[in-house]
């Protein structure tokens, strides 16, 4: 099961965490494309790994001590994410970089509906999910020691240019959806507003943690992707819940969401402004279509590892074919 010696492991966590008792139970968690996490428990505490994967990876993939840090710098803030105990940049442990976070209990949801929730807990849950994210952006994250953990300014003409180079650097197959959206988001680049703050960059219902009596949020999930950048790609991120199939990632598009006891787009992106302490600025057009198309490309490098037979999870495969259909919903979202 485990890539590394658990032995090794259990010997570092005792020299390192003071207290643990009873034996050490190692638990690989299934799914995700990202970083390997495993539940470690012993009997007095229940902890979290996060690791790089072994072997070679891209540069700027995998960086579990940014993980690290920017949990770190959002533990004395509002925003609730778990508490990191210890980060161990060296291999000798694990065969790679790794940190560990006590486990916070709660529920998360595989697909945007949030399936099992009581219908009468789910627009909380929403709201929740809204407030969450407004208090992010909130966050000054010059003030919380986040220098140089990302670059302001023009995020979105440098992520435009980062996601075509990366699309094209393992681009294996013609999408044609796919070179058209490209196109269109290069040239409606809107203007540099100068707005920056932290952004999570992989903002969705399945990345956060719900309460197990309660419909607030607990823990917000999986920073692999943050940096300090624009906060709109964000929200606009975090929309496409509403404007995807449940066939495409677990999305909520034909479902009657009202039945489900789920606000409306519009009401959601509302009330994440109506909690933001600070000046926003709106969602447009652009901010969807870039979402969904950075969101293809994602996709379609998942696409491309399965296909060198190096993908983190078994469903790679047909979980890169979502990258036509989100180049698909990126050019509906154009508003061309």
């Amino acid at each position: 099961m485990a890539e590394f010696d658990p032995a090794k492991l259990d010997a570092f966590l005792r020299a390192t965490i003071p207290g643990l008792a009873g034996t050490m139970e190692l638990q690989r968690i299934s799914g995700g494309q990202s970083n390997p996490t495993f539940f470690v428990s012993y009997g007095n505490r229940r902890l979290v790994l996060r690791k790089k994967p072994p072997g070679v990876t891209l540069p700027s993939a995998h960086a579990v001590d940014r993980e690290a840090r920017i949990l770190q710098a959002l533990a004395p803030t509002p925003v609730p994410v778990p508490p990191v105990v210890v980060f161990h940049a060296e291999p000798d442990v694990v065969g790679t970089p790794f940190y560990v976070m006590d486990r916070v209990e709660g529920r998360v949801f595989a697909s945007c509906d949030l399936p099992g929730a009581a219908v009468a807990e789910r627009r909380a849950m929403y709201l929740s999910f809204a407030e969450t994210l407004a208090k992010l952006h909130d966050v000054d994250w010059q003030a919380a020691g986040l220098e140089g953990f990302g670059r302001p300014g023009n995020y979105f003409e440098r992520q435009v240019g980062r996601w075509t180079r990366q699309w094209e650097s393992q681009r294996f197959r013609d999408i044609p959806e796919l070179t058209e959206l490209a196109a269109w988001v290069a040239a409606h680049l809107p203007p540099d507003d100068g707005e920056s703050s932290i952004v999570h960059g992989d903002y969705r219902p399945g990345n956060v943690m719900f309460g197990t009596q309660s419909p607030g949020i607990v823990a917000v999930l999986d920073w692999e992707l943050s940096t300090i950048g624009h906060p709109l790609a964000d929200l606009a991120f975090s929309v496409i819940a509403w404007r995807s199939a449940p066939n495409e990632y677990g999305g909520m598009l034909g479902l009657d969401i009202e039945a489900l006891g789920i606000p409306t787009e519009a009401e959601y992106v509302a009330h994440y402004y109506a909690c933001r302490q600070r000046p926003a600025p709106r969602l447009a057009p652009f901010h969807v279509a870039f979402s969904m198309f950075r969101f293809a490309v994602i996709f379609e490098g998942i696409a491309a590892r399965a296909r060198a037979g190096n993908a983190a999870s078994a469903d790679a495969a047909a979980v890169g074919e979502l990258s036509i259909a989100f180049a698909r919903r990126g050019l509906a979202n154009t508003g061309a």
